[in-house]
C-alpha cells in the first residue's frame, strides 16, 4: 500500500496546470496511444503489456508485472475496467507533459485521471504516474 500511496503523490505534486508546448501538442498523439494501449491491456488482464508503458521508474518501483497489475486492480479500478473514455487537455507540469483523461467506470461515474508522462531517450513516451480523482459533474 505504500507503493500506491508514494504514486499518488508524486501524481498529485503536478496538479498546477501549465500550457502544452509546440513539441508536445505534436506528441499529443504518440501519449494518447500509450495511454489508451496501456487502457486496453487492462481490460484484457495483460499485465505484461500493461507494465510496458510505465515508465522505468514506475517499473523499479512495483519490480514485476503482477505486482503492478495488482496494485492497479486495488487502488484504481476505473482505470482497470473503464466503461468508456475520453481524452482531455495536454497541459505543461513542472515534471512534464500531464494528459487529462475522463474514465466512467461501471457504474456510470465519470473519473479524472492525470497521466504524468516522460519522454524516453528512444522517443518513446512512458507512463510515469497517474492520479484519480472523482471528476467533478458535467466534466464529459
Amino acid at each position: 500500500m505504500s507503493r500506491l500511496a508514494a504514486v499518488l503523490l508524486f501524481c498529485l505534486a503536478g496538479a498546477f496546470a501549465g500550457s502544452p508546448t509546440p513539441a508536445q501538442d505534436a506528441a499529443s498523439p504518440a501519449i494518447r496511444s500509450v495511454i489508451q494501449e496501456q487502457l486496453g491491456a487492462f481490460t484484457k488482464d495483460d499485465a505484461a503489456g500493461a507494465f510496458g508503458y510505465a515508465s522505468p521508474g514506475i517499473q523499479r518501483m512495483f519490480g514485476t508485472p503482477e505486482i503492478f497489475m495488482d496494485m492497479v486492480r486495488q487502488g484504481y479500478p476505473p482505470v482497470h475496467r473503464p466503461q468508456g473514455y475520453a481524452f482531455g487537455t495536454l497541459r505543461q507540469e513542472p515534471q512534464g507533459p500531464v494528459q487529462e483523461v475522463i474514465i466512467t467506470d461501471a457504474a456510470g461515474t465519470q473519473w479524472l485521471a492525470l497521466y504524468s508522462m516522460e519522454l524516453q531517450p528512444d522517443g518513446a513516451w512512458k507512463i510515469s504516474g497517474c492520479s484519480l480523482v472523482k471528476a467533478p459533474p458535467n466534466t464529459a
